[in-house]
């Protein structure tokens, strides 16, 4: 697949849109534009939701919080899109049920009365109505929460997903369009004619190779490194993007057993803190904390572990301790900050376009839930940059393609690659095939979320996922002994300080 991508774009004189960025905003706007009809390119520096879009607390959700913050038009966008998702993508989107544990009348009415206007807001699209439930119906859902204090809780249902594995359905609905897009090629430079960005300097960080791809308009979706590109255009851009970073854990699903989610309102950081089941594990997020430097790898603090740990243990029967972590990760949001002394936990999650001078559109803010609006909004004003006829947005009701749909079975390649991950060799080959990953990394932290639900038996599994995926990809032993290295130097900051 990706040397079809290379062709594509040799062959190519001049794209209609180049979309900078492959995380769910730039995925989202390519597959936006394609199904528009218009060429389309997507260039990605690293890999596919590399960043951010694979570090997600894995919620598609309207935000209770932002409800409480009076934020009600984001709230109402984002429960539309939560249910056009669970549409679109049934075998990746779910319903889960919420439990808000309360502490005396008083909060169990605020909590009540809340959740009623989440339900109001959506509607006739609602995933099913919140209701009050007593301590005995609590701890039945909820049969670890510590129940001292408690006089009941608040259910109430919203979305989950697998943020990763919803960026792979987009890449292959954007193939399937007839889009092209090309992962391991960053975008170095923009070359500019009579004023206007005509065109991007690209290296593809495998073969090395370096040229410049011409297009009518670029729309920039690089997330938290948004700043990055615009500077490449205009050396002097103000920054538009303060980034926070939000820390989760994982746990062994035995400390959350069952299938109900426990959402705590509030906590110091001015945050909900979120225990999830996902993926036979228990996902506890997130924090928000500010941060001045952008890395490709954020790693969890330990003050944002100890945080983590010490608010799931007020509302666990059993405590958790850095020894039960299994995986820890960090992402890092990108929020428009125009000039505000607020902290970043109150900064608005609502997402802004902008276009320079020189045509350069710039999308940014946002979170998963809206990344189809936010597409949307980027490829009107790229269509009205370009001079391209103006096509209405097709997406709404784009039946995304998913796993089962868009690749065949491997049942020859069915040995597991860990007696403690859920896959097995079939998914490495798979992904290598059809999901254009290209190293050890790639398939370990977003093909499968081996990475993600067990950093320490994904570092076992390591040595056989790159002799596997050396076959697959024509590499030698030197290559798989690099790979492994340095999957060492990745996956141990996933593990939580000794």
């Amino acid at each position: 697949m990706r040397d079809r991508a290379l062709d594509a774009i040799r062959s190519t004189s001049r794209w209609d849109l180049v979309v900078i960025g492959g995380g769910a905003t730039g995925l989202g706007a390519a597959v936006d534009a394609a199904a528009r009809g218009h060429r389309t390119l997507l260039l990605e520096a690293r890999d596919f939701a590399q960043g951010t879009s694979s570090r997600s607390t894995k919620l598609i959700h309207g935000g209770v919080r932002y409800l409480a913050r009076g934020e009600v038009g984001l709230v109402r966008e984002a429960l539309r899109e939560r249910v056009l998702l669970h549409r679109n993508a049934p075998r990746l989107v779910h319903a889960r049920s919420f439990l808000v544990p309360c502490r005396g009348r008083l909060e169990g009415w605020k909590y009540r009365l809340g959740l009623k206007l989440y339900d109001a807001l959506a509607g006739r699209e609602s995933l099913g109505p919140s209701r009050w439930v007593g301590l005995d119906e609590a701890l039945r859902l909820t049969p670890t929460l510590e129940a001292r204090g408690l006089c009941g809780g608040v259910v109430y249902q919203d979305g989950q997903f697998d943020d990763a594995r919803l960026a792979i359905a987009l890449l292959k609905t954007l193939h399937h369009l007839g889009g092209t897009a090309l992962n391991h090629a960053a975008v170095e430079g923009l070359w500019k004619g009579s004023g206007r960005v005509e065109g991007a300097i690209l290296r593809d960080m495998e073969g090395g190779e370096e040229r410049v791809v011409k297009a009518r308009a670029f729309i920039n979706a690089t997330g938290v490194r948004v700043d990055a590109v615009r500077q490449l255009d205009d050396p002097n851009a103000a920054p538009m993007v303060r980034p926070s970073q939000g820390a989760h854990i994982v746990l062994d699903r035995s400390f959350l057993p069952g299938e109900t989610a426990i959402l705590v309102p509030k906590t110091r950081d001015g945050r909900v803190l979120f225990l999830i089941p996902w993926l036979d594990r228990v996902l506890v997020g997130t924090t928000d904390t500010p941060v001045s430097a952008i890395e490709d790898e954020p790693r969890p603090l330990r003050a944002e572990v100890a945080f983590l740990l010490e608010h799931a243990a007020e509302y666990l029967a059993r405590d958790p301790s850095t020894a039960d972590v299994r995986s820890q990760f960090a992402g890092l949001r990108p929020l428009v900050d125009a000039g505000s002394d607020r902290s970043t936990a109150r900064l608005s999650r609502e997402h802004v376009v902008s276009v320079s001078a020189s045509g350069l559109v710039t999308i940014t803010g946002g979170k998963w839930t809206t990344y189809r609006v936010m597409a949307a909004d980027a490829v009107d004003r790229a269509e009205e940059v370009a001079g391209l006829k103006k096509v209405p947005c097709r997406t709404a009701h784009l039946r995304l393609l998913d796993d089962e749909e868009s690749a065949p079975a491997l049942a020859s390649e069915e040995e597991s690659i860990h007696p403690a991950l859920p896959y097995r060799r079939s998914d490495l080959v798979r992904a290598v095939r059809f999901e254009m990953a290209r190293n050890v990394e790639d398939v370990l932290a977003r093909r499968t979320r081996c990475l993600f639900l067990d950093a320490r038996a994904s570092l076992e599994a390591a040595p056989l996922v790159a002799d596997v995926l050396a076959n697959a990809l024509g590499r030698d032993a030197v290559w798989s002994r690099e790979q492994v290295a340095w999957f060492q130097v990745l996956a141990s900051r996933y593990l939580p300080d000794e």
